[in-house]
């Protein structure tokens, strides 16, 4: 019997009992839905892992900084060195460390220092001292005027750029390009690095330029909109009245090159600090992106494991059926034997049979699965409030899988009814009742 033919039959077969095939499929049918919108779930939380990566600068960069605590065996010790990193070791490390591509400087000011405008419209908003670099390794870009240049940083220029939340709520819908904001340094309570902050000091900066809307970061949980940008050098000479840089932001030519360069500048530290790198620790943003992805991995196995039991059940209705649908067609199956019809032929007809059932299914299935997993990750957002939007993300590739598991399921659980069917005589399928 031909491919074709076996279709034909299948689908008149089917047809001939609509509401018991759909009552089959039905079993399908929610399985790789569920299976499908899991999966985009899932998908969907690494989507939002990356962004908030690339929010941070990209998973090819790591942040050196300075500490004042190692741990040694099971308890912190305070580090005694006295050396700390200043302009010269940024520059040390992009000439001297062949698989860093950029690296930028950041003195931050992150507990919210009083911002004022003309008018005495204030807010609360972090600070960055950085250099020219840092819009470029950021790859953020100005929405209105410019941003901190080479020139700036020299002259230890008293400008600043305004992210968006910050210029919204200081300024309107009014421009703030050459506007004085005040920025007052200090609160009388603790510094950045925890210490009782008894001095305070307010500056005056003319905005130069604003950036586009940047969002939160979901790791670390402040707004990037909410933010201030003044040369790094300013900050030194008007704030803290020293040279030292807190935090160097390095990004290396690509993810793969990042263990290179996290050994390399580690040897330049050591090359200009007298040996010691142990005043410094390490960020790696890979870390953070890797617990991440770990969780959306297990949550992924977790769900994904719950929709496949549904698909295994609906291989059981498949199998019920064939077998019910075998018993009903037993003097059929013997007269096309009586009519030539080989054991082959009738195996082939049934599994066929199965395999248009289980497409079907499939089909629906992942129509259906698309529609839910959307609907799955707007209450995702509703219930989760930790991000605005949540992509559901289906990929072609378990697309394929889903039709391909389909159709292995009707091979699979359509098999046995059919070599029942198959090997049943001729004479004795045509004396059934």
């Amino acid at each position: 019997m031909r491919i074709l033919e076996c279709l034909t039959v299948g689908i008149a077969a089917i047809k001939s009992n609509k509401m018991r095939s759909l009552l089959t499929m039905l079993g399908i049918i929610i399985g790789v839905a569920s299976v499908l919108a899991m999966i985009s779930i899932g998908d969907g939380a690494k989507e939002i892992v990356l962004r908030d990566a690339q929010k941070l600068g990209g998973a090819n960069q790591f942040t050196i900084y300075r500490t004042w605590h190692k741990r040694e065996g099971t308890r912190w010790v305070r580090i005694r060195s006295n050396e700390y990193m200043k302009y010269e070791d940024v520059l040390a490390i992009e000439a001297e460390c062949p698989s860093v591509s950029m690296v930028t400087p950041r003195i931050p000011e992150w507990r919210g220092s009083l911002i004022e405008a003309p008018g005495g419209s204030q807010t609360r908003a972090g600070y960055n001292g950085v250099d020219a670099t840092y819009k470029t390794a950021m790859d953020w870009d100005v929405q209105e005027g410019r941003f901190i240049s080479d020139e700036d940083v020299e002259n230890a220029a008293r400008i600043c750029v305004l992210g968006d939340e910050v210029a919204t709520t200081l300024f309107g819908e009014k421009s703030p390009i050459g506007q004085e904001i005040k920025i007052a340094r200090g609160d009388g309570r603790y510094d950045r690095w925890g210490r009782r902050d008894s001095k305070r000091s307010t500056e005056r900066f003319t905005v130069v330029g604003t950036l586009v809307p940047r969002g939160r970061s979901l790791r670390f949980g402040w707004s990037f909109d909410n933010l201030v940008f003044v040369p790094f050098s300013t900050i030194q000479e008007r704030f803290t009245g020293d040279d030292k840089i807190q935090d160097i932001v390095v990004y290396a030519k690509s993810p793969q090159e990042v263990s290179n360069a996290i050994e390399e500048v580690k040897a330049v530290i050591r090359k200009h600090h007298k040996g010691q790198d142990d005043f410094v620790r390490i960020w790696d943003m890979r870390e953070g992106m890797a617990q991440l992805e770990k969780i959306s991995k297990v949550i992924k196995i977790a769900l994904g494991s719950i929709a496949g039991f549904s698909l295994l059940v609906g291989g059981i209705g498949i199998m019920n059926m064939m077998l019910v649908a075998v018993s009903e067609r037993t003097r059929e199956i013997g007269l096309r034997k009586a009519l030539g019809a080989t054991s082959y032929d009738i195996l082939i007809q049934f599994l066929v049979e199965a395999v248009i059932i289980c497409g079907i299914g499939g089909l629906i299935g992942i129509g259906l699965g698309v529609f839910a997993g959307q609907g799955m990750a707007l209450l995702a957002v509703k219930i989760a409030k930790i991000v605005p939007e949540w992509p559901s993300v289906v990929s072609t590739q378990w697309v394929m899988i889903s039709i391909s598991f389909s159709a292995l399921i009707g091979i699979a659980f359509g098999l046995y009814p059919a070599i029942k069917a198959s090997s049943l005589s001729p004479i004795e399928a045509l004396r059934t009742d």
